[in-house]
């Protein structure tokens, strides 16, 4: 059975989907951009101040299904700019760091709204 699951701590969509879906005892996350969800406005600073915004939003959502980032078993990443990688790996690390989730990530031409980096995660329990 699929859940929607909802979170206010979290962007809302911006477009037809979830913020995540569980399907049973599985949390897949919809990618998340650098949007803060207080005021709706993207957050257009650097790359380390993007994922960080990025990984909150996708730990709100998380918390929100009842999980947490120790949950997190796979993450794909979008980055506009490969040359941003070990800026944003230093903030990335610091969300993950007993058991480090699998994990993708590659350069991609245009982010929605311009943005520098995209997360979506999927989670167990």
């Amino acid at each position: 059975m699929k859940e929607t699951i909802f979170t206010k701590n979290a962007p809302e969509a911006v477009g037809p989907y979830s913020q995540a879906i569980r399907y049973g005892n599985l949390l897949f996350t919809s990618g998340q951009i650098a949007i803060d969800p207080k005021t709706g406005k993207i957050i257009e600073e650097d790359i380390e101040t993007q994922t960080r915004m990025v990984l909150e939003n996708l730990k709100a959502i998380i918390e929100a299904s009842g999980m947490t980032l120790q949950n997190v078993l796979k993450c794909t990443c979008f980055l506009k700019d490969m040359e941003d990688f070990t800026k944003f790996n230093s903030v990335y690390e610091t969300y993950f760091r007993e058991i480090l989730p699998a994990r993708e990530c590659v350069e991609v031409s245009r982010l929605p709204k311009d943005v520098l980096v995209e997360i979506s995660a999927i989670c167990g329990s």
